[in-house]
């Protein structure tokens, strides 16, 4: 148990001595003050939930620090995302304050404040994210009990409009892209990400069984280029439509299987800001869909699937995502005619109900005993 003692000073100093057997003391003006602060660390030590006060005691701007540096899991590019909000958005604010001082308020404001000064919705939820995950480390390293920036209330996001190309929109568009039409036409039928389709090998393209394998993607992070896994880390088959077969093998005649599968014009890798700028927007634009992007072909991929009649565990298995109720929230209203067919089922199995009623509820007439001799005689 603690105890209270009364200064020279007038103060009042309460001790306690913690579990792990060393003392510590806290100074109050009040002895009321002193005697609740000792009765909530003696409730904590008894619960189990008592904290080491110096621990707490590290600035966020410290502890970023040591969160990032513990987040061996993450993707090169995801690490270099949450290290750039951190620098920009995080450290500005709380650089000097300690874990303990956090307050869920203060926390609210800071959102306010980044969504006043311009910054999307999209982005202050993930500003959010990287507080409350590096404060969440700090719960589970045993230096605050709870996490101050958990259920704070976060800007609602509007999702950006698709672009859906068709089959002739997609047709003519890699017609205008000259050398690279074959590769328009494998993102827009395949719906792989632009790093994956940049980090394509000749050897991962099957042509006798008609399947691009993903296996790697590449990513810029500061303008240099690094090969990795894809993401989630899933490699996976993706169907190869027929027509293209006979394009991509002249396109990949000579090459070796670890050779590139599309290059820039120097032979290199070709990055996405470099093809936009010198064929693909300008291909868009004489196109007449100067709204598409390289990467957004891979929409236009999932919606030509579904118009083809492929059930959302196929698209999902396509684009690489981790499981289908993803596919299903991005794309669930490209299956209108689901839709139309089950309001058809409904419709066929309430007429059928209604006719069966009609043979079956006739009311019924009770003979008597001279007609039901008659009837039997008959």
């Amino acid at each position: 148990m603690g105890n209270i003692n009364k200064r020279p000073d007038g103060m009042w100093r309460a001790r306690y001595r913690g579990p792990d057997r060393r003392e510590r003391s806290r100074h109050f003006a009040r002895k009321i003050d002193a005697e609740r602060w000792l009765a909530g660390i003696e409730v904590a030590k008894a619960r189990g939930e008592w904290l080491d006060p110096a621990l707490s005691r590290v600035t966020v701007g410290e502890w970023a620090q040591t969160w990032l540096a513990s987040q061996r899991q993450l993707k090169p590019s995801t690490l270099d995302r949450y290290a750039g909000i951190v620098t920009k958005q995080v450290t500005p604010t709380w650089r000097n304050v300690a874990l303990a001082e956090v307050a869920p308020a203060d926390v609210d404001a800071w959102l306010s404040g980044l969504a006043a000064g311009g910054l999307s919705a999209a982005s202050v939820r993930q500003c959010h994210r990287v507080l409350s995950r590096l404060l969440g480390y700090a719960v589970r390293d045993g230096r605050i009990s709870r996490n101050p920036a958990a259920g704070a209330a976060l800007p609602r996001v509007t999702p950006r409009g698709k672009v859906y190309l068709s089959h002739t929109e997609l047709t003519h568009l890699a017609a205008e892209c000259g050398d690279y039409q074959t590769a328009v036409l494998l993102l827009g039928y395949s719906g792989l990400r632009w790093g994956e389709f940049a980090a394509l090998r000749a050897g991962d393209i099957d042509l006798m069984r008609r399947r691009l394998n993903v296996r790697r993607a590449m990513v810029e992070i500061r303008g240099r280029v690094i090969i990795g896994t894809p993401k989630d880390h899933e490699q996976r088959a993706v169907p190869l439509p027929k027509f293209l077969v006979e394009p991509l093998t002249t396109l990949l005649a000579g090459k070796a299987a670890d050779d590139l599968a599309f290059t820039s014009p120097d032979g290199a890798i070709l990055r996405n800001r470099n093809f936009r700028v010198r064929t693909f927007d300008a291909a868009a634009e004489r196109a007449g869909v100067a709204e598409i992007t390289p990467h957004g072909l891979r929409h236009t991929a999932a919606s030509l699937a579904i118009q083809a009649g492929a059930p959302v565990t196929v698209v999902s298995l396509m684009l690489g995502h981790a499981n289908p109720a993803i596919t299903l929230k991005v794309y669930a209203h490209l299956w209108p005619s689901d839709l139309d067919a089950l309001a058809d089922r409904l419709h066929d199995a309430k007429l059928a109900a209604d006719a069966d009623q009609v043979r079956t509820s006739g009311q019924l007439i009770k003979l008597s005993p001279l007609t039901e001799r008659t009837g039997n005689a008959v």
